[in-house]
């Protein structure tokens, strides 16, 4: 069981007879490729090839591939079919390892611009989506969403009533903690009893919608990263689109219209559940009556900073929706892919709704609101 060459003026010709399985032709076959280019053919015989395995079709790949560098014609006689399959399959596509890429030094005006492109390529993408969402929105109002009752209902529920719990208990402590630190200022000109005006009027403009708008980004935006970002993995969201359904109207607009309606309400309970939390305080700890407490919550309730907690809840539901979907659309193709979008979705939600927030508050000031 051997390989044997036979040289003939430019003709390479290799006789193949035996067992091959354990025969190892690796150094001779190196040997070999130095003197490969004199030769215009190279033939391989196997009329008296008994067996053969895989670490024979590679050696045999290796000669032919350097064959085929060397533009050096090359035949078969009489070797087994599948071997010649084989052969020909690993051939059929040449394999070229991607450059390395250098590591090359860059200076302060080329980062800046390559971050400046980043940015540019990211904004387009987000601009890209919200117009798929808006182009959704507009088929909703027309019936032409591929939208399933069951799954907007599902997602009402899972953003409604079942936050309520944790809405309530982060509400009723950031309501005790405004009047933990109102009291310590306030008791020094025996005025504690404004602790009542001051969670109202904090609660209502602005805290309750703030803390139920970070617990909502971190609850259910993340939630909505997550599973969009898990059926991308599982190629869900290419089945969707191959069968020609919209994923923005499928997956985006039922879980999008569910947080937008439900935050309004949430906001509310935020706000009922602040000011029970400073009642706390205020009742049992600095001997205000009940009554006292409601009569001077009631006083400084106004509607205007009841509309403007409930408006903040609003945007807020769009931009956790917007966030959260954005993130698990665009999320890559593997398992760590999913918690990256996830956490993205959670801190951009809550970055931008604190430039809102801002830009929101600046805007009601000018307005005299």
């Amino acid at each position: 069981m051997a390989w044997q060459w036979v040289r003939d003026k430019n003709v390479l010709t290799l006789f193949l007879s035996g067992d091959l399985r354990k025969f190892d032709g690796e150094a001779e076959l190196d040997g070999l490729m130095t003197d490969l280019a004199k030769f215009r053919k190279i033939s391989v015989n196997g009329k008296k090839l008994e067996n053969w395995d895989c670490a024979t079709a590679a050696l045999l790949y290796k000669l032919v591939r350097e064959a085929k560098q060397n533009k050096i014609a090359i035949e078969y006689d009489e070797i087994p079919d599948g071997l010649e399959q084989l052969l020909e399959l690993a051939g059929a596509v040449e394999y070229k390892p991607e450059p390395v890429k250098q590591n090359i030094k860059t200076d302060f005006l080329e980062k800046m611009g390559l971050w400046g492109i980043s940015i540019g390529e990211k904004l387009a993408g987000v601009g890209r989506f919200l117009k798929d969402v808006g182009a959704s929105i507009g088929r909703l109002a027309t019936g032409e969403a591929v939208m399933r009752k069951v799954d907007f209902e599902f997602a009402l529920e899972d953003c409604g009533y079942k936050a309520l719990g944790i809405v309530s208990l982060v509400s009723f402590m950031v309501g005790l903690i405004l009047a933990f630190v109102g009291a310590l200022q306030l008791k020094m000109f025996g005025a504690q009893i404004y602790i009542a005006s001051l969670v109202a009027i904090g609660m209502t403009r602005i805290m309750g919608a703030i803390m139920a708008g970070i617990i909502i980004a971190g609850r259910t935006g993340a939630a909505y990263a997550a599973t969009i970002g898990t059926m991308k993995v599982n190629e869900e969201v290419d089945a969707l689109q191959t069968m020609g359904v919209s994923a923005v109207d499928f997956l985006v607009l039922p879980r999008m219209l569910s947080l937008i309606i439900t935050m309004p309400f949430l906001t509310m309970w935020a706000d009922i559940m602040g000011i029970i939390g400073g009642a706390s305080v205020a009742v049992l700890m600095l001997d205000i009556s009940a009554q006292q407490y409601w009569h001077y919550s009631v006083q400084a309730f106004q509607l205007t900073n009841f509309w403007v907690g409930i408006f903040h809840g609003f945007i807020y539901g769009i931009i956790i929706s917007c966030a959260g979907c954005y993130y698990g659309i665009n999320c890559g193709r593997d398992a760590d892919s999913v918690g990256v979008a996830a956490t993205k979705a959670v801190v951009a939600a809550i970055v931008i709704m604190i430039v809102a927030t801002g830009i929101l508050t600046s805007l009601l000031e000018v307005m005299g609101i």
